[in-house]
């Protein structure tokens, strides 16, 4: 009974580790169509007696502003061209902050954000964090830190069924990704903490002294992304 229920439990793990191998592969080269959170949000609205609402548009990343690439770097993940997947400083920090405060800090970095975006559900516990550990390095291997940009700037949530940054600039600006400035993509990266509250009110002052530092942050970088500069 033992050895039969082993068998089984080995069957489930090899066939687990071919299915997110094959589709991290396939995701290297394919637009991701859909993703968990998609459609939980999908649910949600439809519990909460709304019309389902799941706007999206997939864009290559050059057809998104640089400014929008810069934007998400300065304020989710400043070491994103470094980093192998996890920064354990920013973590560290995180952990140090979360202990002191009331108001919950991350520490995850695009990759894992990405990796939780494109393969799972939300959640906190260790077991969905094993898994976004696990994926988080199958994307690092495979996927080229531009793939992972553009993978996470178009699943990203930006807002109540706004998905990726064509849907959140179309929604928020009138225009495509690739036409959106500074100030407007330090606007988009600035709801990205939490996307479907910061979205009713892009005006308001939080969001726009959030936006004064993006900009500051932008500015000492240069002004532009370099993926040449990738270590």
């Amino acid at each position: 009974m033992v050895k039969r229920v082993l068998k089984i439990i080995l069957k489930i793990v090899v066939g687990f580790l071919i299915l997110s191998i094959a589709t991290t592969i396939i995701y290297r080269f394919v637009p991701v169509p859909v993703t968990p959170l998609m459609l939980i949000r999908c649910v949600e609205q439809k519990q909460d007696g709304k019309n389902m609402k799941l706007s999206k548009d997939w864009k290559p990343l050059e057809e998104i502003s640089s400014h929008l690439q810069l934007a998400v770097v300065c304020t989710e993940d400043q070491n994103f061209l470094l980093h192998y997947g996890f920064d354990f400083e920013a973590l560290k920090k995180a952990m140090l902050n979360n202990e002191k405060s009331k108001k919950i800090r991350g520490g995850s970095t695009i990759s894992q954000q990405t990796a939780k975006n494109v393969f799972l559900w939300n959640g906190r516990n260790y077991i969905r964090k094993g898994f976004e550990a696990y994926f988080t390095l199958l994307i690092e291997t495979a996927w080229s830190k531009e793939r992972i940009m553009e993978v996470y700037l178009n699943v990203i949530e930006f807002g109540d069924g706004i998905y990726g940054a064509e849907a959140a600039a179309r929604h928020y600006f009138k225009k495509s990704a690739a036409k959106i400035n500074r100030e407007e993509a330090a606007i988009l990266a600035c709801l990205l903490p939490n996307p479907r509250v910061y979205g009713r009110n892009i005006g308001g002052g939080y969001m726009q002294s959030r936006k004064q530092w993006t900009l500051q942050q932008m500015r000492f970088w240069g002004g532009k992304l370099d993926f040449d500069k990738e270590d």
